[in-house]
């Protein structure tokens, strides 16, 4: 009788002993997500999808072959992840779950979200630089995803991600498989945002700036307005970039099911129950991708020091505009801390800015204003992914 099988998985730690040191980073997010309650919702399946990826024999993200049927997970990646199912499914949710009247009623906040996003192509020529002087072996697709993490948007992360490996992967293109080594990166710096932002805040802005007061004096938005906002905005996007529409459109249709009043049942079940279940499905699916064979290379350090990079430059590009603004309103200026909030950490950043106002001044109440910036950045951050995907796919072939 043979035992070998018994010993299979310290066999294959033996062999493979990053498995070991993947094991210690899924225990680094749980401590993240548990003890100091950082993104949960997504960190805790994404710990454990990459758990569950760095087990002896990978039961759960084997390919079909002679050992058996394929794993769980191979199977939500091939048919849920690669097809953009789950990413698409979020922003519907998120769209059922946002209020955009903070946007309606300061359209000049859209531009405070749009110039949040110049972080985006900042890091990508930073990594095709990085390229360029051999420090890292970055190809343009993988710079989009990597600059992509700017945004601060999990979901749009992964769908770009996604779209330029499956692009170079049908195309004959070499491209390299960094969808799980993105997303922890997006995620991660989402949680980080009350550390990463303030500093950058106070370098960029002095006290006085810091204390400007803006009266919130809310401009009724009508219902019919509302309505047609999610119906437009798809039709505008959708001309302009089309590449766009899969996640602003699916968007603006959650939106329009929360705004319409005669659906509350699916608005709920959108922004409740399936949200919920996706996200459990989503990260656990991303964190399959992460065995160490792939996560764990010199590559994955880049990613990781661009997309702090664009984070922070996004910050900063949305500061700069908002003083800039200032330069041609001085008579009603802004707190250049709401350009701040133009990345799409939802309401993570729109937090930060209103905690460090209250530092500065205990009566000062800029959060309605740092919303309409903050939930700007979701659409800019979406539009660009549109771009990226137009552009980017041409430059290269």
């Amino acid at each position: 009788m043979e035992f070998e099988s018994l010993w299979a998985g310290f066999t294959e730690i033996g062999d493979d002993p990053r498995m070991v040191i993947m094991w210690a980073i899924a225990g680094f997010l749980f401590y993240w997500g548990i003890a100091q309650k950082k993104e949960p919702l997504l960190l805790l399946p994404i710990a454990a999808g990459i758990l569950f990826a760095n087990m002896p024999l990978e039961a759960l993200t084997r390919e079909a072959g002679p050992d058996g049927d394929e794993g769980l997970f191979r199977f939500f990646q091939e048919n849920a992840l690669n097809n953009d199912l789950m990413p698409l499914l979020i922003f519907m949710g998120l769209g059922a779950a946002t209020d955009f009247e903070p946007v309606l009623s300061s359209p000049r906040s859209l531009l405070l979200g749009a110039g949040a996003q110049f972080g985006v192509f900042v890091a990508l020529l930073g990594a095709l630089l990085l390229s360029f002087t051999g420090v890292f072996d970055f190809g343009l697709l993988e710079a989009a995803s990597i600059g992509i993490i700017g945004g601060a948007d999990g979901p749009t992360t992964i769908f770009i991600s996604n779209k330029m490996h499956e692009y170079g992967v049908n195309n004959g293109i070499e491209v390299s498989n960094i969808v799980g080594a993105t997303t922890v990166a997006a995620y991660s710096y989402m949680a980080l945002v009350p550390i990463i932002q303030p500093p950058v805040i106070k370098l960029l802005t002095t006290q006085r700036e810091r204390r400007i007061r803006m009266e919130y004096s809310a401009k009724p938005v009508s219902r019919r307005v509302k309505i047609m906002f999610p119906i437009l905005t798809t039709i505008v996007i959708g001309v302009l970039v089309p590449q766009a529409v899969p996640l602003i459109g699916i968007m603006m249709f959650g939106n329009l099911i929360r705004e319409s009043g005669v659906v509350p049942r699916l608005a709920n079940t959108a922004q409740n129950e399936l949200m919920n279940i996706v996200i459990i499905l989503l990260g656990l699916t991303v964190g399959s991708l992460m065995p160490g064979r792939v996560f764990l290379q010199t590559e994955t350090i880049g990613i990781f020091l661009l997309g702090l990079f664009a984070f922070m430059v996004a910050t900063v590009s949305g500061l700069l505009l908002a003083k800039t603004m200032n330069l041609f309103n001085r008579k009603n200026p802004i707190n250049p801390m709401i350009g701040a909030a133009g990345v799409s950490a939802v309401p993570m950043a729109a937090r930060v800015v209103q905690d460090m106002a209250s530092k500065e001044d205990p009566d000062n109440f800029i959060l309605m204003h740092a919303m309409g910036p903050n939930i700007a950045g979701v659409i800019g951050t979406a539009t660009v992914a549109g771009i990226l995907l137009n552009i980017v796919p041409q430059l290269v072939s």
